[in-house]
């Protein structure tokens, strides 16, 4: 199978890959295109703006998480339609701890072949822009940079630049998308606002698409993507899918809505009949359920609903009691516990199936890759967040790929875990088939 496809890549974050990449598959859909698309990195975020709002289906793949043959895997299995759009993280040779090349958008270009388009922000620059890309193409030995798109400069002053990108660099010189009003996405300390929050999104998303499809010649980058070389894809004999035998609920909704789709797969192929609810507005659980799992999100800005839905938070209290296994990350883990107090030390009421209390701490807690070790198995995940309580759990070692640094954490109960760490499941595939072996044996 031919995978056309193309990383958007920058020299450091705020350049505009996501505006970019955003109106890059907005055009390429309008044009009869059929684009997937990836997020390099374990960012959640950036990959919900390409589901929910330009509807296109979207991973993310990540070097640190799985190895070579690994994430070739997912990326042929998730790949569908004609093009594949690549999103990188950070700057292009920006790795684990800012200084490896492992975990950074190149690795994951080196690793699937991805040609790369560079996105610099020219603004207030002229010549000099050349001596940058130069510097970005020295460091290039394997050959992937084919293209760039010069951002926040007008497009006659691009034009004339991108003559001597293509005389005196030998590279593709794509457009120049100018400065424009109103495209701007807000952030947050996770990084950018869920899209459901911004009012003014579509408005948004057009007008991106009107400046790529107004300054960027979209076809040369399709010829990009199509020139990318073959790829060699290892089978998956490791996972198989399997018929569905047991419903997992699955915590979904403006709360918790953290959740990779590689995760969500593995669990499908593993035999998990996914069934979702909402913990801030349903009532009562699914029925004829095995298992649950309450994903990451933002529970901190719905903790008066949250601790008001009574029925639900005791019927997750009462099936973690029997026994029930479950899969709790970061705000699903601070939903289980007894409260959650909020920025301005309000205490809410919470689960109760954890003892111990969540605060806001106000600063950094703990953040980066980790591997999550429990003396049996390894998994791969990271850490990122502002709260922290008085119960993380002993469970596991959480240790960091640099410097050594590690500390305790998660609680490992029956087939369950529940704790801070944000795990890849494909870093580990027996991790959730022992899980689902869990589900299955529940009740018996």
């Amino acid at each position: 199978m031919n995978y056309s496809r193309i990383m958007i890549a920058a020299p450091k974050s705020g350049s505009g890959k996501t505006t970019i990449t955003c109106g890059l598959l907005a055009v390429l859909k309008a044009q009869g295109m059929n684009p997937c698309s990836f997020k390099c990195g374990p960012d959640y975020i950036d990959p919900m703006f390409h589901r929910t709002v330009l509807e296109i289906p979207s991973g993310n793949l990540d070097t640190f998480f799985t190895d070579d043959d690994t994430t070739r895997q997912l990326f042929a299995k998730e790949y569908s339609g004609n093009i594949a759009v690549i999103e990188g993280v950070m700057g292009l040779y920006d790795g684990v701890g800012g200084t490896e090349e492992t975990g950074s958008s190149y690795d994951l270009a080196r690793v699937l072949k991805a040609p790369i388009i560079l996105v610099l922000d020219a603004k207030g620059a002229g010549r000099s822009i050349l001596a940058e890309i130069k510097g970005f193409l020295d460091y290039d030995k394997h050959n992937l940079i084919k293209g760039v798109i010069l951002n926040r400069t007008s497009p006659a002053f691009g034009d004339k630049l991108g003559e001597l990108i293509e005389k005196e660099l030998k590279i593709k010189y794509l457009g120049s998308v100018p400065a424009t009003k109103g495209v701007e996405l807000s952030s947050r300390h996770l990084g950018l606002v869920l899209p459901e929050e911004i009012e003014t999104i579509h408005e948004k998303l057009e007008l991106m698409a009107n400046a790529v499809a107004q300054s960027v010649d979209t076809s040369k980058i399709i010829k990009i993507a199509e020139s990318a070389a073959k790829l060699d894809i290892i089978e998956d004999k490791k996972t198989q899918e399997q018929e569905s035998a047991v419903r997992l609920a699955v915590a979904y909704d403006r709360a918790f809505c953290f959740y990779y789709r590689e995760n969500l797969q593995l669990l499908q192929d593993m035999g998990a009949e996914l069934v979702y609810f909402s913990p801030l507005n349903d009532k009562h659980l699914p029925e004829n359920i095995s298992g649950l799992l309450l994903g990451g999100g933002y529970p901190e800005n719905y903790l008066r609903e949250l601790s008001r839905n009574s029925i639900i938070k005791s019927e997750i209290k009462s099936v973690i009691e029997s026994g029930m296994p479950v899969l709790a990350e970061c705000g699903g883990f601070m939903y289980l516990m007894d409260s959650v107090s909020d920025k301005e030390n309000r205490k809410y009421d919470m689960a109760g199936a954890i003892s111990g209390a969540a605060w806001f701490v106000g600063k950094l807690v703990r953040f980066g890759y980790v591997t999550i070790d429990d003396g049996k198995m390894k998994i791969r995940g990271h850490e990122f967040h502002y709260y922290d309580t008085d119960n993380n759990g002993e469970a596991c070692v959480a240790k960091k790929p640099m410097g050594g640094k590690q500390w305790q954490c998660t609680h490992h109960f029956g087939g369950s875990y529940a704790g801070f760490p944000h795990l890849y499941y494909p870093s580990n595939p027996d991790f959730v088939k022992n899980f689902v072996e869990a589900m299955k044996n529940y009740g018996e």
